[in-house]
């Protein structure tokens, strides 16, 4: 039997070493993606994929690293992100980057001319433009509609299109499944396999190690900025990739909790309605639930169900009507400033937007909003602070040269539990978690578990968000199901999985569609 030559290499790095004040990020990183496939990179959190990524990506430009890379078997050399797309490298960032006010249309050909007469632009070509991409790659979306009323899944499908408006040799997807749902995450791929089936070439970077197993056809991993594995299709498995990344193999992913024992609620919710706002945020309808001490209780459901919002509302972000209880006392919250005050602490999904001050330092970026304790007469005590900043810095695992170093250069594990740091310096009752995994890779996850569990046994009442359903059924005493901003459904731990929660939502939805038929009628 002849064995087929190997499709030729698209995008190549040779001995590419990269540092960062004196720290290396890559360490003579050799990496070769070959036409048609779809590329896995996986490294745990500051092993170095980012750092690749924006090398060819022209972020980092020519001159600021050596080593060379290849497009198609030629020399090239990047000064600017413009550069890198004009010889064929698109890229799709993990955060949505859209234009929110602006139609679908128009997001996708953001910042293209020529697609009209002189100086304007035909918004009819420019509606048939999108069109005819979205045929090509098998998206049902309106090129008419505004941005603000998708979803976070189709506004990652249109940053696609946008990336494939140029037509790319390579396309490098970072983590784009990250805030998606199983069902979208399906649908991702049903446009990824539609991609490839027509000869396009993908960098799939992730920390989800199932999707590689699922859709990837070669991996090349990273460990300390240099390559630990490359890994064909043939020999894909789950144990290998977590050994090659974090040269242990990992024990139980979910720690062993105990569900607690009975006691009166820490948190009680009735009546929560959140009146749903165009593009902004999804509407709640008369929940209600409790969180008792040392409970970790999930909100299950797809983007868009009102899950977000409801711990929003829970932390005075978002105005609500109903009534939320602390301890047994009726609390009144308008604010977060309420929240905090009642003992409550919320951890966002969105840690660069929301999170994150990237013009202060990591101690700071513990410290802000928790100086009351350390400051006497108004003056924050330098010491203390420090030492606050040390201990917690020491308690969270977070990797830094010192407190006064850049939380730019943190990889996303550490910002993660950077933001852990802050919000646990307060010492809440009440711990809202939206996506406190998103982002991460595997080891620190089973780090951000193992808090958690902690947590929980220490009093605190958990609640938690999360897109991928078999985190919430392996971490959680109790689930609860929201469809279109109501509680569908409710189990403990070993009573449903992911096939229960899905349902319940299809039959939710069925329900709602049978409902809106007999009112039109």
């Amino acid at each position: 039997m002849t064995v087929p030559e190997p499709a030729p290499p698209v995008i190549e790095t040779r001995a590419v070493v990269k540092s960062f004040a004196g720290v290396q990020a890559l360490r003579g990183v050799d990496l070769t993606v070959r036409a048609g496939e779809i590329h896995a990179l996986l490294g745990q959190n500051g092993a170095g994929k980012s750092t690749l990524v924006k090398i060819l990506n022209g972020v980092h430009p020519a001159g600021s690293f050596s080593g060379d890379i290849r497009v198609a078997g030629r020399p090239v050399s990047f000064r600017s992100t413009s550069d890198a797309r004009a010889e064929g490298v698109g890229y799709v960032p993990q955060e949505i980057e859209v234009l929110e006010q602006l139609t679908v249309a128009e997001n996708v050909f953001a910042g293209q001319t020529g697609l009209g007469a002189g100086v304007l632009v035909s918004q009819r070509r420019l509606e048939e433009r999108t069109r005819a991409l979205f045929a090509e790659i098998g998206l049902a979306i309106d090129p008419r509609a505004l941005v603000a009323s998708l979803t976070a899944a189709q506004r990652h499908l249109v940053m696609i299109a946008r990336a494939l408006s140029f037509r790319p040799r390579v396309l490098m997807l970072d983590e784009p499944t990250a805030s998606l749902s199983g069902v979208e995450v399906e649908r991702l791929f049903a446009v990824l396999r539609r991609l490839k089936a027509q000869g396009s070439t993908m960098i799939f970077i992730t920390h989800r190690l199932p999707e590689v197993l699922a859709i990837c056809d070669r991996a090349t991993v990273l460990r300390d900025g240099r390559v630990a594995a490359e890994i064909g299709r043939e020999d894909f498995d789950a144990e290998r990739f977590i050994f090659a990344m974090s040269g242990q193999r990992l024990q139980r992913l979910y720690p062993h909790h105990e569900p607690p024992p009975p006691a009166p609620p820490l948190l009680s919710v009735r009546n929560l309605t959140i009146a749903g706002r165009f593009g902004v945020n999804r509407g709640v309808s008369d929940v209600g639930f409790d969180v008792r001490p040392g409970e970790i209780l999930g909100l299950a459901g797809l983007l868009g169900s009102g899950r977000t919002e409801i711990l929003h509302a829970i932390y005075g972000r978002i105005p609500f009507a109903g009534e939320i209880s602390i301890a047994g006392q009726p609390t009144t919250i308008r604010k977060a400033g309420d929240a905090r005050a009642a003992g409550i602490a919320l951890l966002t999904e969105d840690r660069k937007r929301d999170g994150l001050l990237f013009n202060l330092p990591v101690g700071a970026n513990i410290t802000i909003g928790n100086l009351g304790p350390l400051a006497r007469n108004g003056l924050v005590r330098g010491g203390q602070e420090r030492s606050a900043i040390l201990a917690a810095m020491r308690a969270l695992n977070v990797k830094a040269s010192s407190p006064q170093a850049s939380v730019m250069h943190l990889s996303g594990g550490n910002q993660q539990k950077l933001l852990f740091a802050r919000v646990l310096m307060r010492a809440p009752k009440l711990l809202l978690l939206d996506e406190p995994t998103k982002g991460v890779d595997a080891a620190t996850r089973h780090e951000i578990y193992r808090l958690v569990v902690e947590l929980a046994e220490k009093g605190v009442g958990l609640l938690v968000v999360a897109s991928e359903l078999e985190e919430l059924i392996g971490l959680c005493d109790r689930c609860l199901t929201i469809a279109d901003g109501r509680i569908v459904d409710e189990f403990r731990r070993g009573e449903g999985g992911e096939e229960r929660v899905l349902r319940a939502v299809a039959a939710a939805q069925a329900r709602d569609r049978e409902t809106t038929m007999q009112a039109s009628q």
